[in-house]
């Protein structure tokens, strides 16, 4: 598979084996070797394509020991992936995407996520092991003119390597402390004369690195299983045929958060968590969240299974080729949680079970060769289905910790609130992409894409349990902590999006772009409740949630210096959202409500530096810096941050403030030495190498509590091995080599009373893995 990488897009098609990248780095010669993707069915030098974008090769990949996005991301600055759980899992692309807080069904991702081409719906499919994986690209800003579903904020293009007639076979085993274990193996080659298969399977599991102090468990742990097998069909140099089929599950004792402090806030001192506690009785583990510490007493798992099959059919027509991809996938999500964190009964089960099916199919015609004009012609047809069944039980705390200690404590003990949803999307699209040679060093690229879509969602919240009474005050008690609901609604609307592409290849070495887009992302239904009227009905005008529209310039240059020892590329952004799509709180009815909603404008711009070189032979590095300045503009009616909740105003003005889950600040540098070798008859490389990466700090809330902000962190991952030929490979490795202390997320526990619990960023592991190739 190579991508076709066309103005600020890229498209993904089935290519012959020669098609293959070449490696990322130098691997001990005095020049860089060239990173090679393929542009309208021809090689281009990723150099010559006027988009900036991140290419992670999979060598590259797996010489650095990561196996999943979010370890990937260090490779990209740009990338932010924050994650509670996996389905509560953000991909931000500079700053945009979704802000981090519980999932919203209703809410398709501003960061696109594609595995051969095939769109995947819901960015828990991130959390995955990467496998098989030949290259993962990250494209930056709206996409869409030549992608299938329509994207506002970037892409993540994952490829897999492509069945071989050559036969081939890898294997890798990984072993580590905490129990870590990691196997992977793969193999292609020829079935028949014009048809190759390839099998991969992957299997990870490894000791979770917080302790559960009511059971002695360790929780947080990993259990993943991927499997993939594809056939390429392959006759003749006229047609081929691409089958694939994957499956994935993980099974986790996950997520469990750790005790982070108090913060205050403006509740009267008998209402705040310290007096709540007090009275209960109550203390956390630990007061300090490092010593990974929980003490959980409502079960707690992070179960999911994801899957389906794809079909990518070429036909060469001579000056054009067709390619159609028609895929299947299906997302099967069981998680257990306890809902306020702790030993403490308030909320013993919070839940949201998800069963998803989704169907694509994309059919286009691309040009061949290089012509004054090149073209790519496309439409897009995608359905999805989900049916979502959550639950929230209140326990026996729950009166005492969220209303008032006076009152009756089986008000609330046993009150169940469970929702039954479901949503069907269908999304239909005609797209073109056009590069015109306007002079010799001169091209023009516009594209335009036209999408419509159409949603149905049905809602519906039932309540039981809790004390039987008569009493309307302590009816009102139970409604204001949760009501029935029910509501349906249907939305349907259709725009047109595009792009223009300048580019000046200024010498050999250097070229220049200039790019303005317009990005589109459909209206929405709310899957999450809404806020009652005076009358205690919900709100049907925040049912609906308006479409997303993006405007985007950037101008960058890249170059090769240094008779090719030294690449350097540059980017400036402006990106500005209109309504954008995002999950806001609403503390206004006692509990906290989460639910979509827009907010009226938001602007992400700055600047990213790639630098690749060459220091001497056998000797290479690479520093990649973002600068990322992102905003709320138009805010007005914002939630309050923990600090304000409790006292007169329900909601405060966040106008620029900062978008939250975004560093200002990501850098990421590194470096790999080697030595010759030989053994015997056999020659080889010793070699050590580093990959650091650094952020600074940002707002884990949609309200920029002060309290609930990741500091800066920096992680410095090291490995040390040795690669005899293009056969053995066995190193040791440490990450986070200086056991740096860092939360990836902080939240208030349900009720807001001030108590803040964490996601802890992971220790120092060491292990050793040997691979080997054939």
């Amino acid at each position: 598979m190579k991508a076709i990488l066309i103005g600020t897009s890229a498209l993904l098609v089935a290519l012959p084996a020669a098609a293959q990248e070449r490696p990322a780095e130098s691997t001990g010669a005095d020049q860089i070797d060239e990173l090679v993707v393929t542009a309208r069915r021809r090689e281009e030098r990723a150099q010559d394509v006027p988009i900036a974008l991140s290419v992670i090769g999979g060598e590259r990949l797996e010489r650095s020991g990561f196996y999943n996005i979010a370890q990937a991301a260090q490779f990209a600055p740009s990338l932010q992936v924050i994650s509670t759980n996996p389905r509560n899992t953000t991909l931000n692309i500079r700053g945009l995407g979704n802000n981090p807080a519980l999932a919203n069904d209703g809410l398709e991702p501003g960061v696109g996520f594609y595995v051969d081409q095939v769109y995947f719906s819901r960015a828990a499919a991130a959390t995955f092991d990467l496998l098989d994986v030949e290259r993962v690209e990250v494209l930056r800003g709206p996409q869409g003119t030549l992608f299938g579903k329509n994207t506002t904020a970037g892409a993540i293009s994952v490829t897999t390597r492509a069945p071989t007639f050559d036969f081939e076979a890898r294997g890798e085993g990984t072993v580590g402390d905490h129990g870590f274990f990691q196997g992977k193996a793969s193999v292609s080659g020829a079935l028949a004369p014009g048809l190759a298969g390839r099998a991969a399977i992957s299997a990870t599991r490894r000791h979770g690195f917080e302790r559960n102090v009511l059971t002695g468990a360790d929780v947080n742990d990993q259990n993943n299983l991927a499997l993939r097998g594809q056939a390429l069909i392959k006759p003749g140099d006229g047609w081929s045929l691409r089958l694939s089929g994957d499956y994935n599950r993980q099974e986790l004792d996950c997520c469990y958060v750790v005790f982070a402090g108090v913060a205050p806030t403006l509740r009267p001192p008998a209402a705040r968590f310290p007096a709540l506690a007090a009275g209960l009785g109550y203390a956390p583990p630990s007061q300090d969240p490092f010593d990974r510490l929980t003490d959980a007493n409502s079960p707690v798992q992070a179960n999911q299974e994801i899957g389906g099959v794809s079909a990518i059919g070429e036909i060469d027509l001579g000056r054009a080729t067709l390619t159609a991809v028609a895929a299947w996938r299906e997302w099967r999500w069981r998680p257990a949680n306890d809902g306020d964190f702790s030993g403490l009964t308030v909320l013993t089960r919070a839940e949201n079970a998800n069963d998803q099916d989704q169907q694509s199919f994309e059919l286009r015609i691309a040009s061949n060769g290089a012509e004054r004009l090149d073209y790519v012609l496309g439409v897009y047809a995608y359905r999805t289905e989900i049916q979502s069944n959550a639950a929230a039980q209140f326990g026996s705390n729950a009166t005492h910790f969220l209303v008032s200690p006076a009152l009756p404590a089986a008000l609330l003990d046993g009150y169940l609130q469970e929702v039954d949803a479901h949503a069907v999307t269908r999304s239909y699209a005609a797209f073109g992409q056009a590069t015109w040679q306007v002079a010799e060093r001169l091209k023009l690229t516009t594209g335009l894409r036209y999408t419509y879509e159409d949603k149905d969602a049905r809602y519906e919240q039932t309540v039981s349990g809790g004390l039987a009474t008569t009493v309307p005050a302590l009816l009102a008690v139970k409604l204001a902590t949760a009501r029935p609901q029910r509501y349906q609604d249907e939305v349907s609307d259709g725009n047109f999006s595009g792009l223009l592409n300048l580019a000046y290849q200024a010498s050999d070495k250097v070229l220049v772009y200039g790019n303005a887009s317009r990005g589109y992302k459909s209206g929405g239904v709310n899957l999450s409740g809404l806020p009652n009227d005076a009358a205690g009905l919900p709100r049907l005008d925040l049912a609906e949630v308006d479409p997303e529209r993006v405007t985007a310039f950037e101008l960058g240059f890249k170059s090769e210096l240094l008779d090719g020892r030294l690449t350097a590329n540059l980017a400036v952004f402006h990106t500005v959202t209109r309504d954008y799509q995002a999950n806001v709180v609403d503390t206004s009815g006692g509990t906290v409500l989460r639910y979509l909603d827009n907010i009226e404008k938001v602007r992400s711009q700055g600047a990213e530096l790639d630098l690749r070189i060459a220091l001497a032979p056998r000797l290479n590095g690479y520093l990649s810096v973002a600068w990322t300045d992102a905003e709320y503009v138009d805010y007005p009616n914002g939630p309050c941050p923990l600090e304000l909740t409790g006292g007169p105003t329900p909601s405060c003005d966040l106008s620029g403030r900062p978008l939250p889950g975004v560093s200002r600040w990501a850098v990421t540098w590194g470096g790999e030495w080697t030595r010759p070798v030989t053994l015997g008859a056999r020659s080889g490389d010793v070699y050590a190498a580093f990959d650091a990466a650094y952020r600074s700090r940002y707002f884990s809330d949609a309200a920029d509590s002060r309290y609930m902000a990741v500091g800066d962190y920096a992680v410095v991952n090291a490995r040390l091995g040795l690669r005899i030929g293009a056969t053995w490979d066995v190193f040791v490795f440490a990450k986070n080599l200086f056991d740096e202390h860092y939360l990836t997320a902080v939240a208030a526990q349900v009720g807001n009373a001030g108590a803040l619990y964490a996601n802890l960023g992971d220790p120092r592991t060491i292990g050793l893995t040997v691979r080997v190739r054939r």
